[in-house]
């Protein structure tokens, strides 16, 4: 009569045989959290674009941190929002600047129970916004921005940063933090790289989240939507100047960028979930167009499924908390 010889439908029979030979899980250990503080705030203010997320006082970030920490989840990941911001983004490297002060409150709380990573980018600290100092013509100076990065390295491993961030996309710029900490006796401290970080319209949300001046975009240090094999170029750089993570940025719209460069270096690759992604998801949920809570599932498991050991996402307290109840 024909009937198939093969059949595949046996192995999605039930829900038990389902989880048995499923071939993507998330862990809880596997989820970054990113955290925004603001300096001067009495009360969290709520980030209108991102429903859920917020700007922090220093007492809720701790109480953040330690929520996070609770359920399992990975990291965390620093941001902040300065009060006084100048043109070479002066507070980034202020022991008593924003961003320093939330990682020494982090690392109180805390401790070694979940690993504490910080932002190492000017473009919070900034007064125009963008990602280094700019020279007399408005564009980016690369070589003195590293400057800046090496001494905001040296800042974020004095507050007690495990790992740094760097996420401006200036070429050398791994180089220079990692000989920066080296020199200060920091060999401690090691450093995720945003190694392919696209010109993204998926940001967005985030510049609310920042409260962001920037006037223009940062299309000619970031990279180019159009282009996978310059990204591949990137790693490989950052890897070489001594990288000990990646980070592919956003998740998304760049899983194939993902999977080749799971493929391609020998190091932990990340993705980052950012703010439009998850804004777009809960817009979504919020009209009842999408089940909310399987489509973040779905979504970070794609992320992983591409090649990505972790995943920044702001679900991370939320879906540890499910993974920690068996969900």
């Amino acid at each position: 009569m024909g009937f198939p010889i093969e059949r595949p439908r046996r192995l999605r029979a039930s829900a038990p045989i389902r989880r048995l030979v499923a071939e993507t899980r998330l862990a809880s250990a596997e989820l970054i959290l990113p955290l925004f503080y603001r300096e001067g705030l009495t009360e969290p203010a709520a980030i209108k674009s991102m429903p859920g997320v917020v700007q922090h006082t220093r007492e809720s970030l701790r109480r953040a941190v330690a929520d996070a920490a609770a359920v399992g989840v990975g990291g965390v990941m620093l941001f902040a929002v300065p009060a006084v911001r100048d043109a070479d983004g002066s507070g980034a490297t202020d022991p008593d600047g924003a961003l320093n002060v939330a990682i020494r409150d982090v690392v109180a709380e805390v401790g070694d129970s979940t690993v504490v990573m910080a932002d190492l980018c000017l473009d919070e600290f900034t007064d125009h916004g963008h990602c280094g100092v700019l020279a007399p013509d408005g564009s980016v100076d690369n070589d003195a921005t590293l400057l800046r990065y090496r001494e905001m390295g040296i800042a974020q491993a004095a507050a007690g940063a495990h790992l740094v961030g760097t996420s401006g996309m200036m070429d050398g710029q791994v180089a220079a933090v990692r000989s920066a900490l080296d020199d200060a006796g920091r060999s401690d401290v090691g450093i995720v790289a945003y190694a392919a970080k696209y010109s993204s319209a998926f940001y967005g949300p985030f510049r609310e989240a920042v409260d962001s001046a920037l006037v223009g975009d940062r299309r000619t240090y970031q990279q180019d939507p159009a282009n996978g094999r310059e990204a591949l170029r990137e790693l490989r750089l950052d890897v070489a100047e001594g990288a000990d993570m990646v980070i592919v940025k956003p998740a998304g719209s760049y899983l194939d960028v993902v999977r080749a460069a799971a493929e391609t270096v020998d190091v932990p690759v990340w993705a980052y979930q950012v703010s439009g992604e998850y804004a777009m998801l809960e817009a979504a949920a919020a009209q009842g167009w999408i089940d909310r809570d399987r489509a973040i599932l779905e979504s970070l498991l794609g992320i992983r499924r591409a090649g990505a050991g972790a995943v920044l996402t702001y679900w991370a307290t939320e879906v540890a908390g499910w993974l920690k109840a068996g969900r």
